[in-house]
């Protein structure tokens, strides 16, 4: 699928934007593990995150991003020390590849999924307040409302992407085409 000579393609930045089309953060580039018609597949080692405001911060954990072409959510596999893979779910529009940027919109509701199994939804009130701020069509609020019970269901059905073994295998994958750089003391 990729030419030997591409690279630099296989690195990609990921960035999200409020419904106003405002930019809300970003993340250094990650690399590309796979692409198919229904996701991209990226993963990091670590991650340095920039906020709208400037302020920046990096990741602490390994991660496997998943974003979606046609759902309306996105998935960061993060792999906690000791205690394994925690999910966090972004309902958010579509992604969509931008010259090599992709973007999707966040639209503040989020779902976490534990290590231990236990599910909760994060920033109800934030989504209830941007609802008014940025005059949520009913259609859109419809869509969001939907995908939050869409990802409840694939988490309770253990649906992709909620696999341990699947986000250990692409991460894997990552590994296999980008090993650790060596250094000599």
């Amino acid at each position: 699928m990729y030419e030997k000579n591409s690279f630099s393609s296989r690195w990609r930045k990921v960035q999200a934007y409020k419904h106003d089309g405002s930019l809300h953060r970003q993340w250094s580039p990650a690399f590309l593990v796979e692409e198919s018609d229904d996701c991209w597949v990226l993963a990091s080692r670590a991650s340095l995150v920039t906020e709208a405001d400037g302020r920046r911060w990096m990741t602490k954990e390994k991660a496997v991003f998943i974003l979606f072409k046609k759902k309306w959510m996105n998935v960061i596999a993060m792999f906690k020390e000791d205690r394994g893979i925690c999910y966090y779910v972004n309902i958010a529009s579509p992604t969509l590849d931008d010259a090599g940027f992709l973007k999707y919109i966040d639209y503040d509701l989020d779902v976490k999924l534990y290590p231990d199994g236990v599910e909760k939804t994060l920033d109800e009130r934030e989504y209830a307040r941007h609802v008014e701020e940025y005059g949520y069509s009913e259609d859109l609020t419809k869509a969001i409302e939907r995908s939050t019970e869409e990802v409840k269901k694939m988490i309770d059905e253990k649906a992709y992407p909620f696999s341990d073994a699947t986000i250990e295998a692409y991460y894997q994958s990552f590994l296999n085409q980008n090993p650790p750089v060596l250094t000599r003391k």
